[in-house]
């Protein structure tokens, strides 16, 4: 099945080759570069998809802070093979070529050990406030270059909330990206690419297998390192407050203990 998927991918990407390259160096609504394909794979491998998922989350790990409320797993063998199937299709040295080629990114790498990646759901009232991601990876060596998201919940709608969102530079406006099924987004990650997910509104899990690629280059041409950073929206002061406080906190921890995750 992998490899039945690896070459659905990698029809999908040279079809769509324009219109991705025309996304990709055109963004609107944020300066983060960014595509966003629909029908990414055939709809019946989407529908066996979201099937995969528990639907109540069984084994996954809550997270729940001021930051984010979400649950999330990176340990495949406990679920449906097809998921697992679907995360490392996108690990595939031609996909993750492929994509760079696209993007105009070299030498790109996967995450084969899901320090970042794997599953996620989110339900009602989960959310995950403006952040911009971990400079590196678990070993500090790679810098975390793009984020690929694939989305399988069906007739997701933009009313549903679970939106993911990326913002301008000042965090004023987000542009919001329906979590649609069968939806692959793309994005870059810099120290400007501030991104969240809006709270879901309805009964019903909102269900993402996501990826990490990473490089020994700088995204800018220069050294640098950072602990994933949040923000509160425009509307939340005492979080926006907190933030300062706990991205201060948790840079320094990080700095001391020489630890990816302050």
């Amino acid at each position: 099945m992998k490899q039945l998927i690896i070459d659905e991918v990698l029809t999908t990407l040279a079809q769509r080759r324009e219109d991705i390259q025309a996304q990709w160096a055109n963004p609107t609504g944020t300066a983060t570069r960014h595509f966003v394909l629909d029908g990414f794979l055939p709809t019946p491998r989407a529908t066996d998809a979201f099937a995969a998922f528990p639907r109540d989350g069984q084994g996954f790990y809550t997270r729940e802070n001021f930051r984010e409320k979400k649950r999330t797993s990176a340990l495949l063998s406990e679920y449906d093979p097809l998921l697992a199937d679907i995360t490392y299709a996108l690990q595939d040295p031609r996909v993750v070529d492929a994509i760079g080629a696209l993007t105009g990114m070299d030498h790109l790498e996967p995450d084969p050990d899901l320090s970042r990646g794997g599953l996620s759901m989110m339900f009602k009232g989960d959310y995950l406030n403006p952040h911009i991601d971990n400079s590196h990876d678990a070993k500090r060596d790679r810098y975390r270059r793009l984020n690929i998201l694939y989305y399988v919940s069906p007739n997701w709608q933009l009313a549903n909330g679970g939106n993911f969102e990326l913002w301008n530079e000042k965090r004023t406006t987000p542009k919001s990206i329906v979590s649609a099924a069968n939806r692959l987004v793309v994005m870059e990650t810099t120290k400007y690419s501030w991104h969240s997910v809006s709270a879901v509104q309805v009964d019903l899990p909102r269900c993402c297998i996501s990826n990490y690629y990473y490089s020994a280059e700088s995204p800018d041409g220069n050294d640098y390192y950072h602990v994933t950073a949040f923000d509160g929206r425009p509307d939340e002061q005492l979080k926006k407050g907190m933030s300062i406080v706990d991205n201060a906190l948790r840079g320094a921890v990080s700095k001391i203990t020489g630890k990816s995750r302050g």
